[in-house]
């Protein structure tokens, strides 16, 4: 009986004990579906200061993120990678003193090491290339207090403004599944825009952070050339074009998230003076009184769709209304010629991308590693001479002399952030004719019979015509930056775009955040419906 009686009480204890973990684990589950519904209400720093404020943990904040992915992301093919296992580590060992501890945070795949996760840029050549150190933006992304839940989804090293790449299929946009992102950040302007996750990190060569935010109806700004780095490896990305930062629902999450990675690391290529103030006390500054010069017209002479146009309309009438001089003046920029300069070096970079393969792959790559539109843009990076590459750099340098005199006259150049509002799904895809060309080019190898074409002007003027408005800050090194002030009648976002002289991301900080106050969008939420 004794012995009986002793083995009833081990059982009693046990049964208890499972009995608190499994009450346990209901509160905690309970008060992660509760907090799931208010999640996407908070930014950034809104969910820092709840987690400051110890009303939520870090890790109640992961898995909130976590459920939110799991639920959205079989629709909209944002996150290629998930890093849940990584992110709740971090989360279990949050950064008291960093300003966005515990926060969960995405990665765009596209340079954006984490060391040992893999990055494949878009490429099949890359799916089992896993770096060994973190990129110096991940690395600064971590000291803040980021939690990293994953990495999102982009065209083939970048070089799109879709965002379909063969090896993880199509992304889409959150406002209407039929409907691109737009790219080559649409992984991450998707997962933003659908709330798993208030921010998340973007490049821009082009218009890659820019034309995302303006497809998805979020806020998104490219830095001066060298404001961010591009570290441990990196310099000039595609000849300094190519400038790193993140997309956000708020601008204040933008300018903090600035502030946090701003600034150059070791053997840095460019030295630009740092912000004179921290960027997010720019937020509560007024701007003054702007003069905004403003153009509707296609730099390349090339349709712009009434919905863009009307969001600059639009745009010029909220500036006059909030006291700043607008006026209709664009600078006096060659735009083909600015085209034909970007696209020798974006041709050439695709080269250099291609040859850079073979220490991964142990060989020299192969058309098969690839999809077949990449390879036969290295063809034809291969048959430019270094001449027509310089000359092309020569172009950049003239229109940014021009667009510095250009902003001694104006505080700003205002366009729609793209000519169209986002493309439907596969719109962009190449033509049957197109096609066949292409796979014939690349048997031969002979990527100077493309050029000898034309095909290759008509077909990068096809996909240039809807986003001709981003480049030319790019190729100069000047900050811009899209805001989600319009949408068309049937639910599309369309960005007006914003550029300021060189090392000016106060202006633009401060007149975002006017803006965002006299026509808020954060709470405008896509139903996430397909149509």
């Amino acid at each position: 009986m004794v012995f009986y009686g002793a083995f009833s009480e081990f059982y009693f204890v046990i049964f208890i004990f499972a009995s608190v973990i499994l009450h346990n684990r209901l509160i905690f589950k309970n008060k992660i579906m509760g907090f799931i519904q208010d999640y996407e209400q908070y930014d950034s720093l809104g969910l820092a200061e709840l987690v400051r404020q110890r009303q939520v943990t870090a890790l109640e904040l992961c898995e909130a993120s976590i459920e939110r992915i799991n639920r959205h992301n079989p629709l909209l093919n944002a996150v290629i990678r998930p890093m849940f296992e990584e992110g709740r580590k971090t989360a279990s060992q949050p950064q008291p003193d960093a300003p966005f501890a515990g926060v969960p945070f995405l990665l765009k795949d596209l340079g954006y090491d984490y060391a040992g996760v893999a990055t494949t840029n878009g490429c099949r050549a890359l799916n089992a290339y896993v770096p060994e150190k973190d990129s110096e933006m991940v690395a600064r992304f971590k000291k803040a207090g980021l939690v990293i839940l994953g990495k999102t989804s982009t065209p083939e090293f970048g070089l799109l403004a879709v965002t379909e790449p063969e090896l993880f299929g199509p992304c889409r946009n959150p406002w209407n599944t039929d409907h691109t992102p737009g790219g080559s950040s649409g992984g991450s302007a998707s997962a933003v825009a659908a709330g798993m996750t208030p921010a998340a990190s973007g490049n821009d060569g082009g218009g890659s952070i820019r034309i995302p935010a303006s497809c998805c109806g979020l806020f998104g700004l490219k830095p001066t050339r060298g404001r961010n780095p591009s570290g441990p490896d990196g310099g000039t990305d595609w000849r300094g074009a190519v400038q790193n930062h993140v997309i956000t629902r708020s601008v204040r999450d933008s300018a903090a998230l600035l502030d946090a990675t701003q600034g150059e690391d070791s053997g840095a290529p460019f030295r630009i003076p740092p912000p004179e103030i921290p960027y997010l006390e720019e937020i509560g500054r007024p701007p003054g009184r702007l003069k905004i010069a403003f153009s509707t017209n296609s730099p390349i002479q090339t349709p712009v769709h009434p919905e863009c146009v009307r969001a600059v309309e639009k745009a010029a009438g909220l500036l006059e209304d909030l006291g700043h001089h607008v006026e209709e003046m664009q600078p006096d920029i060659d735009g083909h010629a600015l085209v034909t300069s970007y696209l020798a070096m974006y041709f050439g970079e695709v080269a250099a991308n291609i040859d850079e393969l073979a220490p991964v792959l142990g060989r020299k790559a192969k058309p098969t590693d690839m999809e077949a539109v990449t390879w036969t843009l290295g063809l034809l990076g291969r048959s430019f001479s270094s001449g027509h590459l310089a000359s092309a750099l020569r172009v950049w340098d003239r229109s940014a002399r021009k667009m510095g005199r250009f902003f001694d006259d104006y505080h700003l150049y205002m366009t729609p952030t793209t000519a169209f509002p986002p493309a439907k799904m596969g719109e962009l895809n190449t033509k049957p004719a197109e096609t066949m060309l292409i796979n014939l080019v690349n048997t031969l190898r002979a990527g100077w019979l493309l050029r000898a074409s034309g095909i290759v002007n008509k077909m990068a003027e096809r996909s240039l015509a809807r986003t001709p408005f981003t480049q030319l800050s790019n190729l100069c090194g000047l900050p811009a930056m899209s805001v989600p002030l319009h949408w068309t009648p049937d639910g599309l976002p369309c960005g007006t775009h914003f550029t300021a002289p060189f090392g000016e991301e106060a202006t633009l900080f401060r007149l975002a955040a006017q803006l965002e106050e006299a026509c808020p969008w954060f709470d405008r939420r896509p139903r996430m419906t397909q149509a």
